[in-house]
């Protein structure tokens, strides 16, 4: 910080949405932005130039994703506190971010105080995370431990991720297709899902299932 003023760069690729996440701020006491990009490979270039305390990145943009760019940030200008500010809430875009090393997580639906708060607390060091996000990290705490696939349910579901029906499930495996029925059914539960499709989107953002 200079003179007791938080550094500020904001990352957004919508010129709109940046351009009002600056508004916003402006005339916030002890908050001055240096600097504004739009994709997180200028990002880095902005960092570097400007040796911000607080880095606000979107988390989807082009070129560089605000989950690059948070790791770069952080690998290389550990000094600066990225804080992801983004419409996204699913519970893989929050793992992803914060194993990204984003000291906080943020919704666009944010206040003007609460924004202000969050940067704030972000530059003293302090986690910040958007009341929804820190719902959702707990109600995930609280799941009790997924069980693994069986190596014959990976199987399955592999065959399943190449467009197979149950009928040629059966025949690559050679089972009846009565058992692959009873894989399918137990695959859905452990997957928490109820369809093929699902399945296989769940079981590859898990890490369960790899695609060429």
């Amino acid at each position: 910080m200079t003179d007791g003023r938080i550094r500020v760069v904001v990352v957004d690729d919508h010129t709109v949405m940046r351009a009002g996440v600056v508004a916003l701020l402006a005339g916030q006491d002890g908050i001055e932005i240096v600097g504004e990009a739009g994709d997180g490979r200028d990002a880095l270039d902005l960092v570097a130039r400007h040796d911000p305390d607080v880095a606000l990145v979107d988390l989807r943009m082009p070129v560089l994703d605000g989950v690059g760019a948070t790791t770069e940030i952080t690998a290389r200008y550990p000094r600066t506190r990225v804080l992801i500010l983004t419409t996204y809430d699913t519970d893989q875009d929050i793992e992803r971010g914060v194993e990204a090393g984003a000291i906080g997580y943020l919704l666009k639906d944010a206040t003007r105080e609460q924004l202000a708060d969050a940067i704030r607390s972000a530059a003293r060091g302090e986690t910040v995370l958007a009341p929804r996000v820190a719902e959702k990290l707990i109600a995930r705490m609280r799941r009790p431990a997924q069980e693994p696939l069986t190596a014959r349910e990976t199987d399955v579901l592999d065959a399943v991720a190449d467009g197979l029906t149950n009928a040629e499930i059966g025949r690559r495996l050679v089972i009846a297709e009565a058992t692959v029925k009873t894989h399918l059914l137990r695959l859905f539960a452990k997957l928490d899902v109820s369809d093929r499709t699902r399945a296989v989107v769940v079981a590859m953002e898990r890490g369960l299932l790899r695609r060429s």
